[in-house]
């Protein structure tokens, strides 16, 4: 059951869940004349739409919601009624909707961490895949533009994909690739990775799938007390690791991936800052940095710089081993600034990960991560 309801200027909102949830943990599409939202990634289910251009949207929804939907939204948007309940359908194309979602917030909040064992996803596979999808569901958008655009942009995966699946891969390697033939045939791509498919999509080969698409294998080593310093602790900790304030992938997922030690050195005392570091390895000039506050003191910011498996950094500090001392990691200018704790979430998002890893629908870029 689904509450249509008109709003502001001839909009018209569709509500199926019960909300809640916090920014990580949804999941958000574009489509032709409105916005799709899941607010709990961990529980994909109908979404919940915000539909500003109601004829756009009628190509859509009925296929999504059901035919019941596509009349409460029109007879809303045409002012006979002001909102109704309605009964929506489970369909087709509303699941593969859903999948095209949980991918896209994968690709953005997947909790990568060696820590913790879940092993990152490889992404020009997980935006082959994505592209597939967005051809399968092309009814939702306006034009072929953004499947054309994830394929060339993650083409480099086509050919160890090719390989894989002429060895024997599964059925969904099939699909992805014909899906990926289409698409790129409809938008009149062209290039030697799709000469290649085109060419090869009913031949045998060789290649194992995990062994094709490698990725790092020597990201975030370990979390624990920083040990470079000199001088006595005076007392240590574990930060929050909140996924909101950097990119994905510059920092281990993990929940203790931030840790702290404050060490007396003569009369003064300096905290020093170890974040493990995620698989991403950020641009030239990009340092992360870390607010401190100590009891009642103003939060002051420490540049971090990245090494080889972590982000350190350290200052000079008035903490005594009484001290309370938060502790977070950022990168200044991407953070939208802390707001709710989010660590009950976080720990939903990293057990859906490990029960993804294991689920039978997974995407070709969660059966490459398992099988490492």
């Amino acid at each position: 059951m689904v509450r249509v309801s008109r709003v502001d200027h001839g909009a018209v909102r569709i509500t199926g869940s019960a909300g809640g949830g916090v920014d990580f943990t949804r999941a958000v599409l574009d489509v032709a004349g409105a916005v799709l939202s899941w607010p709990d990634v961990t529980d994909l289910g109908v979404p919940d739409a915000e539909i500003e251009d109601v004829a756009d949207a009628q190509q859509w929804i009925w296929a999504v919601y059901g035919e019941p939907v596509a009349l409460a939204v029109q007879a809303c948007a045409s002012g006979e009624i002001a909102e109704a309940s309605v009964e929506s359908e489970q369909t087709g194309l509303g699941r593969l909707v859903a999948r095209l979602a949980y991918g896209h917030w994968a690709a953005r909040w997947w909790p990568a961490s060696r820590i913790d064992g879940i092993p990152a996803l490889a992404e020009d596979l997980l935006g082959l895949e994505l592209a597939a999808l967005t051809h399968e569901c092309q009814q939702l958008f306006a034009d072929s533009s953004e499947a054309a655009e994830l394929i060339e942009q993650h083409q480099g995966a086509l050919e160890p994909l090719i390989q894989w699946w002429r060895a024997g891969g599964s059925s969904a390697a099939e699909r992805v690739l014909r899906s990926i033939d289409e698409a790129a045939d409809a938008a009149g791509l062209d290039g030697e990775p799709l000469r290649q498919l085109r060419s090869a999509l009913d031949e045998p080969g060789t290649t194992e799938l995990a062994a094709s698409f490698p990725t790092r294998e020597d990201f975030a080593l370990a979390a624990g007390e920083p040990g470079t310093g000199t001088g006595r602790v005076v007392v240590s900790g574990v930060g929050v690791n909140d996924w909101r304030r950097y990119p994905p992938g510059f920092v281990d997922a993990a929940e203790d991936a931030v840790t702290w030690a404050v060490r007396a050195v003569g009369a003064r005392r300096r905290i020093e800052i170890l974040a493990a570091a995620g698989e991403v390895e950020p641009a030239p000039g990009v340092r992360l940095a870390a607010e401190v506050r100590v009891d009642a003191s103003p939060v002051e910011r420490v540049v971090l710089a990245r090494g080889d498996a972590e982000w350190t950094g350290g200052a000079e500090v008035p903490a005594t081993s009484s001290s309370q001392v938060d502790v977070g990691v950022l990168l200044p200018g991407f953070d939208p600034g802390s707001s709710s704790d989010g660590r009950a979430e976080r720990a939903a998002v990293r057990e859906l990960a490990r029960r993804r890893l294991a689920a039978e629908d997974r995407f070709l870029a969660e059966i490459v991560a398992a099988d490492r």
